[in-house]
């Protein structure tokens, strides 16, 4: 018996699939009787017989029943959860951990961590206007290394934050609630929690989950935080600025996902320096993959399965990206659940990098103390990605 669990995302692409709600007065509509009675009567009956071996079968299948582009017929959440399910059966039927079922006789690497350390945006009702401040440890040798390394900064920028007297709390992540004047002073608290967290060098680097569609519209970009109004142009050397005087590594979604300009701008002037990773503007699609490495768009991609609908158009996306030389980040979601998959999906597909949240909630936790367990297993993992999981050379601060 395998299981899965569908998580949901606050921020969301336009072209994702889309999760089978109940609506009505109930759990304030989002309840998922009708995605859980899709699971039961007609999913069930068109998987009963299929080998849960071949993912690709039962994914196929899964797609041709449903036959809409994002899912919405059955359910988005119905279709992912239960593709994960089949893995999860299958690997256990075949007596081997899910990240060995997905890896075959292949040797693999722990991935290296994006930890956010302050979440804003819709992440945490708009405190600062950027999604995500992360951290990911360039300096760490092995994945319990770079954990602990994340959890000293996490920790200093806590105390930092009390000795400003900012008001505690968690965002929907895990990171700090922000209390910030502007999102640069953002960029300034945790440039200094890195230092005194004892990292200097380039040991540990800044990602930055910008999250542009929320506040971006038709080559226009319009910051709460400070009242600014950009152009493209203007915002683009505004994120240049910031790479310019702060140790920032990784760039996600820095536009919105309309302005295909503004992403192809924006990668050439700093494709060369940071990690530039397509979310929003590509939704673990093989095809927006494809289009965006023709056009220049892009280095990296962020895979989050439930914005696609299957695994086997997961790991599509992943290897379109990999024959482009991309990045490749494994993602968690905002609404995130207990299950551990996607530690296993980073693991086994030799993904490279993970971005499931900080150190705070149990749904997060999960995730890294399953890629610990995985690392100290042994067998079949050969070292730890690093930096050599990023498709710009390490820079040093």
């Amino acid at each position: 018996m395998g299981r899965g669990i569908a998580p949901a995302g606050a921020s969301r692409g336009s072209n994702e699939a889309i999760d089978l709600r109940d609506g009505g007065p109930e759990q304030a509509g989002l309840g998922v009787n009708r995605a859980i009675s899709n699971v039961n009567d007609e999913i069930a009956a068109a998987l009963l017989g299929l080998d849960a071996c071949d993912q690709t079968l039962c994914d196929t299948t899964l797609t041709h029943l449903d036959q809409t582009a994002k899912k919405e017929r059955l359910g988005g959440n119905a279709i992912v959860a239960t593709s994960m399910a089949v893995l999860d059966a299958a690997a256990k039927h075949c007596g081997v951990p899910v990240w060995r079922q997905l890896s075959g006789d292949g040797v693999v690497q722990m991935p290296l961590p994006q930890v956010q350390i302050f979440g804003g945006g819709v992440h945490a009702a708009g405190r600062t206007d950027i999604q995500d401040f992360l951290v990911m440890p360039l300096g760490a040798e092995t994945f319990d290394e770079a954990l602990c390394m994340c959890a000293d900064v996490y920790r200093v920028a806590g105390e930092q934050m009390a000795r400003r007297g900012s008001r505690m709390g968690v965002a929907d992540e895990g990171g700090w609630w922000p209390d910030f004047e502007s999102n640069e002073q953002a960029l300034q608290i945790l440039t200094s929690s890195i230092d005194e967290a004892g990292y200097q060098n380039g040991q540990v680097m800044i990602c930055l989950d910008v999250a542009a569609s929320e506040f971006g519209k038709a080559g226009r970009y319009r910051l709460k935080l400070g009242d600014h109004d950009y152009s493209t142009a203007e915002w683009i050397d505004k994120l240049s600025s910031w790479v310019d005087q702060y140790p920032i590594v990784s760039i996600e979604d820095p536009v919105a996902e309309d302005d295909q300009d503004g992403m192809r701008l924006f990668t050439a002037a700093m494709g060369n320096r940071v990690q530039v990773i397509g979310d929003d503007f590509l939704v673990t699609n093989a095809s927006r993959i494809d289009q965006a490495v023709a056009s220049g768009c892009c280095n990296a991609v962020l895979l989050k399965p439930n914005q696609v609908g299957t695994l086997t158009e997961t790991y599509e996306a992943l290897r379109r990206a990999k024959l482009a030389k991309w990045g490749t980040v494994v993602s968690a979601r905002s609404g995130e659940t207990e299950d551990v998959l996607i530690t296993h999906l980073a693991v086994g597909w030799d993904c490279g990098q993970l971005k499931v949240g900080s150190f705070a909630r149990s749904e997060r936790m999960a995730k890294w103390n399953e890629g610990l367990r995985i690392e100290r297993q042994g067998w079949a993992v050969r070292g730890f990605a690093g930096a050599g999981a990023l498709p710009v050379q390490r820079r040093l601060r």
